[in-house]
């Protein structure tokens, strides 16, 4: 992969992961469109690594409440901000048996064309269309500050959708924090949750591919992204990310996902008719 793809896709997923347009599936677009050819198990390794960017990003953005969070659980305070990491812990379950039992399946899906990616793009728009009319009617009825804290129950449900999210064109973001929505919870609260919970998963997945990159001399091979790839579209991703987490969680608060779900609809359209 030259430096200059690399370049193009780490933007892509800094602006993917955190707007509800599902980053796995512009970077399935942006790879047939730069005619890029990897081996699927190639492109995990490489979205991993930009998905660490953006986790990374997460953090910068929301440090002074991600360090709030991890004082109070590793000191073992038992107060809100401990049983709020013990609610992410519990929606991280669901995304990591699907990482463990299905991991061979769900990469065949990764470089394999974009019917998958059409067909779920048009699953988004369906989802956030349906979170924002069902948010627009609460905000109608009880006004702007209608919405509950998540729950236990809430948490699980929405660790779920993230595990149903790791489908390339299935955004993980909009999935998740449309679930959060549905359900009742505050759109701030959902949105930074939707963001804190995917840190220990894709930390934890890219930590063990780093290890395995290093220690088998076959992902260095002719077909391997090389480390200059890695570095540009880690770097990319990551100051790309800060930007759009940002933008992300006001677009939340405002309720203005609704337009993101025409974009899917025409994209899934466009993938559809591509392949």
């Amino acid at each position: 992969m030259e430096w200059l793809d690399a370049l193009i896709l780490g933007i892509v997923q800094g602006l993917a992961e955190y707007l509800p347009i599902s980053s796995s599936g512009h970077l399935e677009i942006f790879r047939e469109i730069l005619g890029i050819d990897l081996p699927s198990d190639k492109v995990l390794q490489f979205d991993l690594i930009l998905h660490a960017a953006t986790v990374c990003s997460t953090i910068v953005v929301l440090w002074p409440m991600f360090r709030k969070l991890c004082v109070s659980f590793f000191t073992f305070k038992r107060d809100a901000d401990f049983y709020y990491v013990c609610k992410i812990l519990l929606s991280c379950i669901p995304v990591a048996i699907v990482g463990l039992c299905f991991k061979d399946y769900v990469e065949g899906f990764f470089g394999s064309g974009l019917t998958v990616v059409g067909i779920c793009l048009l699953v988004t728009a369906c989802l956030l269309s349906f979170a924002h009319f069902t948010g627009v009617r609460e905000i109608s009825k009880y006004g702007a500050s209608k919405g509950r804290d998540i729950g236990w129950l809430d948490a699980f449900i929405i660790g779920c959708s993230q595990a149903v999210a790791v489908l390339p064109g299935l955004s993980r973001s909009g999935t998740t924090i449309a679930t959060g929505i549905i359900l009742g919870d505050k759109r701030d609260k959902v949105a930074s949750f939707s963001f804190l919970m995917v840190i220990i998963p894709i930390l934890g997945e890219a930590l063990l591919d780093i290890k395995d990159i290093i220690g088998d001399p076959a992902a260095q091979g002719e077909n391997s992204v090389g480390a200059l790839s890695l570095i540009i579209g880690f770097v990319a991703s990551f100051v790309v990310g800060c930007c759009a987490c940002k933008w992300m969680l006001e677009l939340v608060k405002k309720g203005k996902l609704v337009w993101f779900a025409v974009y899917c609809v025409i994209m899934g359209i466009i993938c559809l008719l591509w392949q």
